[in-house]
């Protein structure tokens, strides 16, 4: 018996060995047949023949009317209306509503019954076959199917339960809801099959400007152990998501304080990796980070994104701090955030690695919080210094009174900013008692706007480039933006015969690949 079993495990991992080096097309073609030949008899299964099942199928569960929905990454919910925060079933109108099981017509009790039963048994057979294969190729197959008909996995997750619980893992991996009804409606339905959140891994939250008046967004969840007084029922259906990696919020702020609940609180996204947090507020306001703020000492997060957000300068005002956390990109998208503030959170990554801010020519609301001189954000990195690799900074308003000073930066690869007077500081009244300190590990200078309208200020830099062997002796590459009036001819001069190479692309051009040219003969 043994020696069968190990036979039959070798024809099961060859099998394995030889779909997984299929070309995937061809391998999603060749499933997709297969799943639709052995789906058919289950649709045929929900009419007055339901009595001449094979005694092997399982019986069809609660959950299966669930995948008419297809809640997966860029796909939306449609089988039910919310009115007033409960939902009305209402006829699907997703592609899903083509493979439920329709009325099959009245046959003749002779030749033609005993045919379609005998076909029925076959197609069962079927299905029986192809579901002892091993979990591990029926999810690669699945995955394949998945990507280039969702509407056919959903049919053949319908066949049995095995398939059903290996669909599931499929269809409900990434989910996209861009309106709060979806969300709110599967908020309701997670609620009824908690299983299915631990199956959920990217969850994108895309309805900022959506109107929230007609929704009841209080509603218990009864397994939930939040207080429904603190976070609302949205909120509590991310928390049933325990391996949740991927969370991309852009909602109203009116939800602000029951997501930021979520990480107030114990943490039961433990496996997140990767969050962005956008809250729409009326007239295009900056949100209150304080919220939200304990977001910073997840223990596990890599890569936070945070748009429009405002952070005083009461910073982590709390006694409970956390010894190091993985944080290891960092991005402020049109924030205002006070640089006492971020250096205070800084304490808190062990590894940070990446350092992104940005905002417009033209801030909207003004800023209230931030500081004017990129010298204060610069040095509120500084508890950061041995591990950042990349800082890019494209911040227009930020003046330089002050030379920066980077040589503790020791990690420092890429240093992207705006204009030279940011790095060198503009020329005042007072003489400079300090010269630049390039990090001593750069490779990739870039300005992103129009250098050389402070003469002092490109005689200086001029001087730092023709001594770059001891200066910035790692600098590979320098990128600079050119104007209407080129480049300055010192900087010209001051890079030929090094060993980095300067480019050059004009203001008036995108910035990609093309349009960035080789200045010189380096």
């Amino acid at each position: 018996m043994s020696a069968w079993l190990s036979l039959l495990y070798r024809v099961f991992a060859t099998l394995l060995t030889l779909v997984t080096s299929l070309p995937s097309k061809f391998l999603a073609r060749l499933a997709h047949l297969h799943l639709t030949l052995a789906a058919a008899p289950s649709a045929s299964q929900g009419d007055s023949h339901s009595g001449d099942r094979h005694p092997t199928a399982a019986p069809q569960n609660n959950d299966d009317d669930d995948h008419e929905t297809e809640f997966n990454k860029k796909t939306n919910m449609s089988r039910d209306v919310v009115e007033n925060g409960a939902t009305s079933e209402k006829p699907a109108s997703t592609a899903c509503t083509n493979l439920q099981p329709q009325s099959q017509p009245a046959r003749d009790n002779g030749d033609h019954g005993v045919s379609y039963e005998s076909s029925s048994a076959s197609h069962q057979h079927q299905i029986d076959r192809f579901s002892q294969l091993p979990d591990k190729l029926l999810l690669l197959i699945f995955e394949m199917v998945h990507s280039e008909a969702r509407h056919d996995l959903c049919s053949v997750s319908l066949a049995n339960k095995k398939l059903h619980t290996l669909a599931d893992k499929i269809l409900y991996k990434a989910l996209l809801f861009d309106s709060p009804e979806q969300h709110l409606t599967f908020s309701e339905s997670l609620d009824r099959r908690p299983r299915r959140g631990s199956m959920i891994q990217d969850v994108v939250l895309a309805y900022p400007t959506s109107e929230l008046s007609h929704l009841i967004l209080d509603a218990p969840l009864d397994r939930s152990h939040y207080d429904p007084d603190r976070i609302d029922g949205l909120s509590r259906s991310l928390s049933t998501m325990s391996y949740l990696r991927t969370l991309d919020i852009a909602v109203p702020v009116k939800l602000l304080p029951g997501i930021g609940a979520l990480f107030n609180g114990p943490f039961d996204l433990a496996e997140l990796r990767e969050c962005s947090l956008y809250f729409q507020a009326p007239d295009d306001a900056y949100w209150d980070l304080q919220e939200t703020i304990h977001i910073f000492t997840h223990p596990e997060l890599e890569r936070l994104t945070l748009k429009r957000a405002r952070l005083d300068e009461r910073g982590f005002d709390s006694l409970e701090r956390p010894h190091s956390t993985g944080l290891k990109v960092l991005s402020l998208v049109e924030c205002d955030i006070n640089d006492d503030a971020l250096a205070d959170i800084m304490e808190f990554p062990a590894g940070l690695r990446e350092f992104h801010m940005c905002h417009t020519a033209d801030p909207q609301p003004e800023l209230e919080e931030s500081s004017d001189e990129i010298n204060e954000f610069v040095m509120a990195l500084k508890p950061c210094a041995e591990t950042l690799e990349t800082i890019i900074i494209d911040h227009p308003t930020l003046g330089g009174r002050k030379v920066l000073r980077m040589r503790d930066f020791v990690a420092i690869k890429t240093l992207k900013m705006n204009f030279d007077t940011q790095l060198f500081g503009k020329t005042g009244r007072k003489p400079r008692l300090h010269s630049v300190g390039f990090p001593p590990e750069l490779e990739t200078l870039e300005f992103f706007g129009e250098c050389g309208n402070d003469e002092t200020v490109t005689e200086l830099f001029a001087t730092a480039l023709e001594n770059s062997s001891y200066m910035a002796r790692n600098l590979k590459t320098l990128i600079m933006a050119e104007g209407a009036k080129g480049l300055p001819q010192q900087i010209v001069d001051a890079c030929k015969g090094k060993k980095f190479q300067l480019l050059t692309k004009r203001l008036d051009e995108d910035d990609d690949d093309d349009n960035v040219n080789d200045d010189d003969d380096n």
